[in-house]
């Protein structure tokens, strides 16, 4: 199983990015997908979930900047994120879950300069 993230980069405060992981090896459909992040000295925290039912997620700090959407026919997942602050600056890691069953991507650095 593989999940290969990317579009993570430098951008100014106030500007936009938007990610995209690519999942190889499972039913992408089936699993519930989310974005994680995790900044220095901090712990790995949830952005956003969709679940295979499409509802979405979000945490109170991303609620109206971010966006999170999947594509099932292309096995991905997408955060949009706009509006970027300092403190979203972090590690992006997309996650996939079934039951028992879950993976991680290795993640794309996000940094927000001012």
């Amino acid at each position: 199983v593989q999940l290969q993230a990317s579009g993570g980069g430098l951008v100014q405060a106030g500007g936009s990015l938007r990610l995209s992981c690519v999942v190889f090896g499972i039913i992408f459909r089936l699993y519930d997908m989310a974005w994680y992040r995790q900044a220095p000295g901090k712990q790995r925290e949830l952005v956003a979930g969709i679940p295979t039912g499409g509802s979405t997620n979000y945490a109170d700090s991303v609620k109206g900047r971010f966006t999170i959407s999947r594509d099932n026919a292309k096995n991905t997942v997408y955060l949009q994120m706009n509006s970027l602050k300092l403190e979203d600056t972090a590690v992006y890691y997309c996650h996939a879950m079934k039951f028992k069953a879950d993976f991680w991507g290795r993640g794309t650095q996000v940094t927000v300069s001012s």
